[in-house]
């Protein structure tokens, strides 16, 4: 596999200076999503009590819970005016299309948290009228932190560029986000799809991770039918745009924090990723 890091020593990876704010964007919503992830990672692997919210994979822990009110309590240090969209308590649930927001997940991929798998992280995105400006992916317990803003993406502090890879047969891609009982003909079907269309796949179950690895070539591309949180995507998604990648909706349309379905790709197998996500509803 080409090695697309950049080993190049850059200290100072968070540009765009907001002027109107006390500290920039990007600063911030890297210092919130460390200081939620500490909170997580002091309680993985203990004996956590699990619930569940809408259905049996909807978890949640007080580990959730914690690490949101952390994050938050760091962003509101530096902007105490602006909109926090979240997934837990009674956080914004849509992303605001006027004035600055911030997307908290604080663990991303709560299923593999309460299995004792490394693969979740703490997700914070930073936000102008809907649009990311700056985001950060802490996996303390991977040892990965992603970031990105306007000077691009970075893993540990090393700038990333998304795979250079234009051949699906040598692609390996994920579905990701989540089918429920109710849709695994769906999730069959992107299987399917993917597996008869590229090379191999794989599934971590935290999307944020997953869109992370796009953006630092690790993936060609990840794909869901579904409607996505917030909070699962807008800061994965800042991450593969900055590291050249390309991301749409199932009608190939810039993706928003309200499309319908996500195809994040490398931009060379993008057509063929797209493809694989519109073909999940034909064959339902």
């Amino acid at each position: 596999m080409t090695d697309h890091t950049d080993h190049t020593d850059h200290t100072d990876h968070t540009p765009g200076h907001d002027a109107d704010g006390p500290e920039d964007r990007s600063t911030v919503v890297e210092r919130a999503a460390h200081a939620g992830a500490e909170v997580a990672v002091r309680q993985f692997r203990t004996d956590i009590d699990v619930e569940t919210k809408d259905g049996k994979t909807d978890v949640v822990t007080q580990a959730d819970r914690d690490a949101q009110a952390r994050v938050i309590e760091t962003i509101r240090e530096s902007y105490p005016e602006d909109a926090v969209v979240g997934e837990e308590e009674d956080a914004l649930k849509t992303v605001p299309d006027s004035g600055a927001s911030w997307v908290v997940d604080p663990i991303d991929g709560t299923n593999n948290y309460v299995r004792d798998i490394r693969v979740w992280g703490t997700a914070v995105a930073a936000c102008v009228d809907g649009e990311p400006v700056a985001a950060a992916t802490v996996c303390p317990a991977l040892g990965d932190v992603f970031t990105a803003a306007d000077g691009g993406a970075f893993r540990n502090g090393k700038r990333v560029s998304v795979s250079d890879e234009t051949d699906p047969e040598g692609s390996v891609v994920a579905p990701t986000v989540w089918w429920d009982f109710d849709h695994r003909d769906e999730y069959a079907t992107a299987c399917r799809e993917v597996v008869e269309r590229f090379a191999d796949m794989r599934r971590f179950g935290c999307a944020q991770a997953t869109l992370g690895m796009v953006a630092d070539g690790s993936l060609e591309a990840t794909i869901t039918n579904v409607d996505c949180n917030p909070w699962d995507t807008v800061g994965g998604v800042h991450l593969v745009r900055q590291a050249g990648g390309t991301v749409t909706d199932l009608d190939g349309e810039p993706w928003r924090h309200d499309s319908v379905g996500l195809v994040a790709s490398n931009g060379g197998v993008h057509e063929e990723a797209l493809a694989a996500a519109q073909g999940i509803a034909r064959r339902n």
